[in-house]
């Protein structure tokens, strides 16, 4: 998946005309709290809420200085991993996609993330949900699924987390089963740490509610 992909160009850029005040009440609508200011197509810089209170809400954004502020951006074909990092680094709630001459095409949400891995993850499909425990030299995926598909399941989806206060790493694991008990005692038989398990099944009815709301919030 690459921003190409998921941007959307229904959520406008401010422009050097919108005052300070305008650029804060459409930040606030759309529930994001960073926004590009394009002129003539091109992306002058990303604002933030903060920025705004730097000048007077009452001014136009032209009065900004935006000399020291270098525009933060990825490419329509960089893939949703790249668009992750840059919102992270930057610690931004949305990010411009820019053409390879410098034309403003749209942005890219949080909210756009989350839903493209909240598809990506299976979320509407029934099973279980089970985090391993590992050291990084044991860790060989091939071998997790090898041992979940010898229970006559299969895995849906995974993320493999880690930091640097850690010596291991969570291996999360999307199971097409509900009962998972199986597969968790095969796992256990060959050494692996279960740290938590779920019974999706059963907690299915409270993380639609969790995600409807997060939606709502984000506006989607």
């Amino acid at each position: 998946m690459t921003a190409q992909a998921l941007l959307k160009n229904d959520l406008l850029p401010l422009t050097l005309a919108h005052t300070g005040k305008e650029a804060f009440y459409w930040m606030n609508d759309c529930h994001v709290q960073h926004l590009p200011v394009v002129h003539e197509k091109k992306l002058v810089a990303v604002l933030s809420e903060e920025d705004l209170f730097n000048y007077s809400l009452f001014d136009s954004l032209a009065t900004h200085d935006f000399s020291l502020m270098t525009p933060v951006f990825v490419r329509p074909d960089d893939h949703v991993f790249d668009i992750i990092r840059v919102m992270g680094d930057h610690r931004l709630s949305t990010v411009p996609v820019v053409d390879e001459n410098g034309n403003y095409l749209g942005l890219v949400s949080q909210g756009d993330v989350l839903r493209f891995f909240t598809n990506c993850a299976s979320f509407s499909e029934p099973g279980g949900i089970i985090t391993l425990e590992i050291a990084p030299r044991d860790f060989e995926m091939s071998a997790v699924c090898r041992l979940v598909e010898e229970e006559d399941a299969r895995v849906l989806s995974a993320f493999v987390t880690s930091s640097l206060q850690s010596d291991t790493v969570e291996v999360t694991l999307k199971i097409n089963r509900t009962d998972i008990s199986r597969v968790v005692a095969s796992l256990v038989r060959h050494e692996y740490y279960i740290k938590q398990t779920y019974g999706f099944d059963q907690a299915k009815e409270g993380y639609r509610e969790r995600y409807d709301s997060l939606m709502h919030y984000l506006n989607i």
